[in-house]
């Protein structure tokens, strides 16, 4: 239920909210500091995807830039569409490329699926940004966001980078690359609930009085809906 003060109550409870959250942001400030301190690997392989013209290198997706933003979707090889969820963070994609490409960085999106079906899907949901297939390559598998089969028969699988059991052959996660003197470098890769500070209606929909309220639903997205389906 919501409480109802005059406006004097209403302006201190807000004060006191301010504090907590000016610490909050002052935290996300050193942990964005800490992640952009961590060190890097090296990518053994400039893995070949399939684009919408033919094949595509890991190195050519920086588009000329110096640093990549690979988004993990979830649309595996046998799949006519792709995930409800990964849909609602893509719907954010397209107008924040040009501010993305103004700092010297890409964003391309991979997955399983086949290039034809994934050009439809796009085409649907009217979606242009990069898009490319990692159907003939370990790239996803090399990423933790694909189960393989072996796994998938010993229920056991390597997910936010700790052992879980499987729950489904897909998942979702950004991973961020370098390029530099000509290497491909691996900076940061996030899984599972790291994924929340990059959904802008997520942003919102925290703002608002009753939240996400999604505590009485089977599964915490059960309520998302392709854009187009609701």
């Amino acid at each position: 239920m919501t409480t109802i003060v005059d406006d004097e109550a209403w302006l201190e409870a807000r004060l006191t909210l301010l504090e907590k959250e000016k610490a909050v942001s002052r935290i996300q400030d050193e942990l964005a500091a800490a992640r952009r301190a961590l060190p890097c690997r090296r990518v053994r392989e400039d893995y070949v995807f399939e684009g919408d013209n033919g094949p595509v290198t890991l190195s050519d997706l920086f588009a000329g830039r110096s640093q990549l933003i690979v988004q993990h979707f979830m649309f595996g090889p046998e799949a006519d569409a792709g995930c409800p969820i990964c849909s609602f963070w893509a719907d954010g994609y397209n107008p924040m490329i040009a501010h993305i490409n103004q700092r010297d960085a890409s964003l391309a999106v991979v997955s399983r699926g086949n290039i034809d079906t994934i050009r439809a899907y796009r085409e649907r949901m009217g979606w242009d940004f990069t898009w490319v297939s990692s159907l003939n390559n370990s790239f996803n598998f090399d990423f933790q966001v694909s189960v393989s089969d072996e796994d998938a028969a010993a229920n056991e699988t390597t997910y936010n980078y700790r052992q879980k059991p499987v729950f489904g052959r897909e998942m979702h996660g950004t991973s961020v690359f370098r390029k530099q003197h000509n290497e491909l470098l691996h900076t940061y890769s996030t899984y599972g609930r790291g994924l929340d500070a990059l959904n802008a209606a997520y942003g919102y929909i925290d703002l608002l009085p009753m939240g996400r309220n999604e505590d009485e639903l089977p599964f915490g997205m059960a309520w998302v809906k392709r854009h187009d389906e609701y």
